[in-house]
């Protein structure tokens, strides 16, 4: 396998988690309850008997068909959606609708004439968009009990947490005078024009690490910003340019770089030649947990067959295969991660999030300060 070769697998299995959603201003249904976030509240709450029905077995669904709209970077293995036609006898179609941003406006803008019926690929960054604008059926899958109860944070169940992964910076364990641990090191004239970040209005990736640092600072997050130009950041459009560009794993001179803590592994499984140790490390303290759900589409011309594919996403075939296919982690507890992620993935203990509502109130307004901030 040539370097080439390499790098391209890699940039193609990490862009299921950089591609993550960037829509464009969209409005909603204003009487929708918000998400609840951490914690329930009475408005969203609801009993359980108020969720439709869970069952997945009728007989009706063989035979029928099911459109997954996704984004261009969804990727499994072959024969995953097969076995879910052999278990269920529903077919599979898949759309690929551009990024994981066009994704969701175009869901938002075909709402009344839905162009499938499942959607996978928004985010909890731009998840109140989605339920705002009520694009989704509400279902309570049986194989949410599987699901720790801090990812499923639409108490109302219009969305079913499906994968996740963690924002972090990342550092070449080489290139460091000393191996980073908090966000106030990248300040320190010691990391001085150490540090690339992606555009957080043009960068999945660059948004959740503004959002982390809005998450971890407060009002301080500019004072931050201001302290890190100073230092000399510098800033990409996008993952592939500051990791691949600007980085030292594509051979600039920058030795820390906003990615995902499942960078490493990702650096031992497509290293060329072989190693099994992870010239990366994480900074844990800086991680942002971007959630990526499913949900079925409002006006689905077969819900019981869309319900189906939900439990699906939470079965063990699928949760066993996301990791090594768009390297992220899977949902359910019962899932087996590869031998590489269990090694070198650095998980955060106390990984950095803020309300979906929040994000969808202000994202506007702190992109444009920190554009006055860093690039003025």
């Amino acid at each position: 396998m040539t370097t080439h070769r390499v790098r391209r697998s890699y940039r193609i299995a990490v862009a299921a988690a950089a591609t993550m959603l960037l829509v464009a201003a969209c409005g909603g249904d204003d009487d929708l309850p918000e998400t609840d976030f951490p914690a329930p509240t009475p408005e969203t709450d609801e009993p359980a008997s108020a969720a439709p029905a869970t069952t997945t077995t009728e007989p009706s669904i063989e035979g029928t068909t099911v459109t997954l709209i996704t984004h261009d970077s969804f990727n499994l293995s072959d024969g995953t959606l097969e076995e879910f036609t052999a278990q269920t006898g529903v077919t599979v179609e898949l759309l690929e609708v551009g990024d994981a941003g066009t994704l969701v406006a175009e869901a938002i803008l075909t709402k009344d004439a839905p162009l499938g019926d499942v959607l996978f690929g928004i985010d909890n960054t731009f998840l109140q968009r989605g339920l705002d604008a009520g694009i989704f059926e509400r279902y309570e899958s049986p194989a949410l009990a599987d699901v720790p109860e801090d990812l499923q944070i639409d108490r109302r169940h219009r969305v079913t947490p499906v994968d996740y992964g963690d924002v972090c910076v990342n550092y070449w364990k080489d290139a460091v005078p000393w191996e980073p641990v908090t966000l106030d090191e990248l300040t320190f004239p010691e990391f001085a024009d150490q540090l690339v970040v992606q555009h957080p209005e043009t960068s999945s990736p660059g948004l959740a690490f503004l959002l982390a640092t809005i998450a971890a600072f407060g009002d301080g997050w500019e004072q931050f910003w201001t302290d890190l130009r100073a230092n000399g950041v510098t800033v990409t459009a996008g993952w592939e340019d500051a990791y691949y560009g600007e980085f030292v794993a594509g051979g600039g001179d920058r030795s820390m770089v906003v990615s995902y803590a499942s960078s490493p592994p990702a650096e031992v499984i497509f290293a060329d030649p072989p190693t099994d140790v992870a010239p990366t490390g994480v900074i844990t303290e800086s991680c942002y947990r971007q959630i990526e759900f499913a949900g079925i589409l409002t006006g689905t011309d077969n819900e019981a067959g869309a319900r189906a594919l939900i439990d699906f996403m939470l079965s063990e075939t699928w949760q066993n295969d996301v990791p090594l296919n768009m390297f992220v982690y899977p949902v359910i507890e019962s899932a087996t991660l590869p031998p590489e992620f269990v090694e070198h993935t650095a998980v955060p203990p106390h990984p950095l999030m803020l309300d979906p509502a929040e994000v969808e109130a202000n994202r506007d307004a702190w992109t444009e300060r920190w554009v006055e901030i860093v690039l003025r």
